[in-house]
């Protein structure tokens, strides 16, 4: 009997044992914040917890929290993620930032002359939905989370996962569980007035750090025991620190979240706060240190954690290392919500096919193409994968956008046409699905216009009308316009001259590899030149030199593969221009036909991320008859948009050296000192005057000469810059200066 006894009472301890055992086996949740660029410290987080040996079991997540847990759901370490973050250019990234290759040529002459684009519709303004679509965060996350892509529960990743976004037509909070989990981050993560909402199951749906930017109680209900937190959210701010209307405004949409913390912290097992007090919400530049705090704020609860994990029995196998695609092969393409854009016209942008192999660079750089000509919103995709191949079937989503009338605005200063604000208006599909036209109308010191009207048959033969009226008064080689013998008599050097320059044209236009334009037409040209400092007749207030219109055929080629127009650090430039002058009115009596043929090449390189070089040459001379001057090639001066045959020539003031045949060369140091910040060493060389082709002189060592140095912005107006030129010939000195696109 006591033998009985004392096995019973064996079997209850070993019971009790076990079931304290399985008991103490606990199920850890994670929930990570929203907070901006702050939420990077989640990933300093990640790389303790993976150290350590913490198990989570399941992932909540906001905005910035539901991108980083997303991606640690899917599969990657806070290692991989560490790797992966430092790589990024926020800037680009947030500012939807597509490269400049990606843009058609009218598109891309356009994104370099305006600071400001507004929809226009029914005669009003309109504020855009936001300043970016978010489609390079969109093609990064669904390109890193390409592993998961066929996981529509989120209950079946790595680790299970959720997040929140916000419902801005309810207000309501909306749980992602399902899905594609790209679009679902996108959402959770687009912040208001930043990115524009994310459409899910016909939901509106944006940050969710609006409604719920801790979601402890949502994560405690799918079983969790112990929840560690991570809160990167901003504290109350003193009085010293509201400093401004912006600080006020942020203050008061802290109020609710800071309010729910003082209840959610005191949920949450294992609390973490890292110290960000000094980042702000798009301090993405100060990641590392960021990701460092997050570090460090983990190690704080060391001890914590250490408990925690010897409840959690043995650890789970070490997390696969993913490694992002670099190809995809594609079987089939789907092109889904396309109304105005034909499918032919959507796979032209992308350039892509099915039963392809494409690198990813490719396919992203296909989808930049399509972005780039504005006439989406968004471009949403899915790879679905083939049973038992590694080929994928290509499902897309368009968003074409609505808006098709702008009214744009940009500003300019320079020396030769002083002050200038631009208004612009542009209407796509005006007569056609694929055409566009814009009318610039520029205000300020000398008032101006251009008229651009084009139908994009892509790299079929384009459509193409333009009218430009320019004018502008300046102090000009004498040279230009009157004859030696007047010259000597009225011992002048320049003349104060008023210019005005009309030009129409009508011509056609093909494409080649994206960045090489062939273009042919016809050109009318109104040129008129006068001055009131030399005057030829008594009776006369001023002198006329010019005022005749002229007909000419021309053919134009351009390769432009420049990374940046303004501070290149790579990339090739080719403008080649043939114009044949057939007639002329009868202001120019003595008019004969003659060809002007000219190039501008370029060549930048970098050898460094700071320092870059571009190598410039151009030339031009004259065939035919030599007596009409006032279209001949003139150097000098920097920064305006210039036309005809004007070049601009360091050292020297605007249409200073003249001649009807020229040859120039450049070479520029562009080293950004912080980021779009430059400082530029350049020099210039040049012989122009008539004839050198024939007499030889353009092989000779240069007659003029030009170096500046310059610091550079790169702002949202366009670049503002002051450079101080000197030229050794005369012992001059000049100082430029501009600010803005030039137009």
């Amino acid at each position: 009997m006591r033998s009985v006894i004392t096995v019973f009472i064996l079997l209850v301890c070993f019971a009790g044992r076990s079931q304290n055992t399985k008991a103490e086996e606990v199920k850890v949740g994670l929930v990570l914040s929203g907070g901006g660029a702050k939420g990077l410290a989640h990933i300093g987080v990640l790389k303790v917890l993976d150290s350590m040996g913490v198990q989570v079991d399941y992932i909540a997540g906001t905005s910035m929290g539901a991108v980083v847990g997303g991606l640690y759901a899917a599969g990657y370490t806070g290692k991989q993620l560490d790797s992966v973050f430092r790589e990024i250019d926020f800037d680009k990234l947030i500012n939807d930032d597509l490269p400049r290759s990606s843009k058609p040529f009218f598109e891309r002459n356009n994104s370099e002359k305006y600071a400001v684009t507004l929809p226009f519709d029914k005669l009003k303004l309109k504020l855009p939905s936001a300043l970016s679509r978010g489609q390079n965060t969109y093609n990064l996350i669904a390109k890193l989370t390409l592993n998961a892509n066929e996981i529509r529960d989120f209950d079946k990743l790595p680790i299970p996962f959720f997040c929140i976004a916000t419902n801005v037509e309810t207000g309501e909070q909306v749980m992602l569980d399902q899905g594609n989990l790209a679009q679902s981050v996108m959402a959770s993560a687009a912040l208001p007035s930043l990115f524009q909402p994310v459409i899910i199951k016909n939901q509106v749906l944006i940050d969710g750090g609006v409604i719920n930017n801790y979601p402890i109680d949502e994560l405690r209900a799918k079983g969790m025991d112990v929840i560690i937190g991570v809160d990167v959210q901003d504290g109350l701010a003193n009085r010293e620190e509201l400093a401004s209307a912006l600080d006020v405004l942020v203050q008061i949409n802290n109020f609710r979240t800071i309010n729910d913390m003082k209840l959610k912290r005191n949920k949450t097992d294992i609390y973490i706060k890292p110290n960000i007090k000094d980042y702000s919400v798009v301090s993405f530049d100060q990641g590392a240190s960021i990701i460092e705090n997050g570090v460090k704020s983990a190690l704080d609860k060391k001890d914590e954690l250490q408990n925690l994990i010897a409840k959690q029995g043995a650890p789970s196998p070490s997390r696969i290392k993913i490694k992002p695609q670099d190809s995809l092969a594609i079987h089939s393409i789907v092109v889904r919500g396309n109304d105005k854009y034909t499918r032919a016209y959507v796979l032209g942008k992308l350039k892509l096919k099915s039963n392809e192999t494409v690198t990813y660079d490719k396919f992203n750089k296909g989808i930049n193409n399509l972005i780039a000509t504005n006439n989406f919103d968004s471009f949403e995709y899915k790879l679905i994968k083939r049973s038992g191949t590694n080929d994928y079937d290509l499902v897309t989503y368009l968003h074409e956008t609505k808006a098709t009338t702008f009214l744009k605005f940009g500003l300019h200063y320079d020396e030769l046409y002083k002050s200038a604000a631009l208004i612009n208006l542009t209407k796509k599909r005006l007569l056609f699905d694929s055409d566009i036209a814009s009318l610039d109308f520029i205000l300020g010191d000398n008032v101006r216009y251009n008229f651009e009207y084009f139908i994009d048959k892509g790299f079929y033969w384009s459509i193409g009308i333009k009218s430009r009226f320019n004018q502008f008064k300046k102090s000009i080689n004498a040279q230009l316009l009157l004859d030696e013998s007047e010259i000597i008599d009225a011992d002048i050097n320049k003349l104060e001259t008023q210019l005005e320059d009309q030009t129409n044209q009508i011509y056609v236009q093909t494409l080649f590899r994206k960045n090489i334009a062939l273009a042919m037409g016809g050109e009318h040209k109104r040129l008129e030149m006068k001055s009131e400092t030399f005057v030829r007749n008594a009776r006369e207030d001023e002198t006329v030199f010019e005022q005749t219109d002229y007909l000419s055929v021309f053919g134009t080629m351009k390769i432009d593969s420049y990374d940046n127009k303004y501070f290149p650090k790579r990339g090739v430039y080719f403008d080649g221009d043939l114009h044949m002058y057939l007639w002329a009115s009868s202001f120019n009596q003595d008019f004969n036909d003659f060809t002007i043929a000219k190039a501008d090449i370029g060549y930048a390189f970098s050898v460094s991320k700071k320092l870059a070089f571009n190598i410039l040459s151009s030339g031009g001379f004259k065939i035919g008859d030599k007596t009409t001057k006032s279209l001949d090639f003139a150097l000098g001066g920097y920064g305006a948009e210039f036309i005809n045959n004007l070049s601009p020539f360091l050292g020297y003031d605007y249409i200073s050296l003249t001649g009807n045949s020229f040859v120039k060369g450049a070479f520029i140091v562009n080293y950004e000192i912080f980021k779009k910040h430059y400082i530029t060493l350049e020099g210039n060389w040049a012989n122009i005057e008539d004839d050198i082709f024939d007499s030889g002189e353009w092989f000779t060592l240069p007659d003029y000469s030009g170096y500046a140095l310059g610091y550079g912005i790169d702002t949202f107006l366009g670049p503002i810059q002051v450079k101080y030129s000197y030229t050794p010939d005369i012992g001059r000195s000049k100082w430029f200066f501009n600010v803005g696109f030039r137009f």
